[in-house]
């Protein structure tokens, strides 16, 4: 093999293998930032992860504000009417956090089965509810309208 052959034939394969990397960089960065959405009832049912991060959505159900303590810590239930999840929260709430309405909230499973968050965001008016949540209550809905 010639010597300008063999050198361009190295500077093609080296240009393959930069190319590679850097799409396994890419795909790896992509996988770690994928956050999935899931209902209380997936929680519950030992569908969602135990220790990733991950979206819960539901209803915050009426009466289970509590702020124990004198810190920061919220702790209160979510439903999709089907089955509840307590979630701990330290920080602010959104100014909209109110019970009966609809959340989501991005955190993680502990141990007991708490859903530990690192944020929580509310709806935004009257008529907004987040679409997972949405869709996640109508299908715990539906199922019990249609008997």
């Amino acid at each position: 093999m010639k010597p300008a052959r063999k050198q361009r034939l190295m500077l093609i394969a080296l240009m393959v293998i930069g190319a590679s990397i850097a799409t396994a960089f890419a795909l790896k960065s992509f996988n770690d930032n994928l956050m999935y959405f899931f209902s209380t009832t997936d929680v519950v049912d030992g569908k969602a992860p135990k220790d990733a991060l991950f979206r819960l959505g539901g209803m915050v159900i009426k009466g289970s504000v509590e702020r124990p303590g004198d810190g920061m810590m919220v702790r209160f239930k979510l439903t999709d009417f089907s089955k509840e999840v307590t979630v701990e929260y330290t920080g602010i709430l959104p100014d909209l956090f109110r019970e009966g309405q609809g959340i989501v909230a991005h955190g993680k499973l502990n141990n007991q089965g708490v859903f530990i968050a690192e944020e929580v965001l509310a709806k935004h008016d009257e008529n907004y509810m987040p679409p997972e949540v949405k869709s996640s209550l109508k299908k715990q809905v539906e199922p019990v309208t249609a008997q």
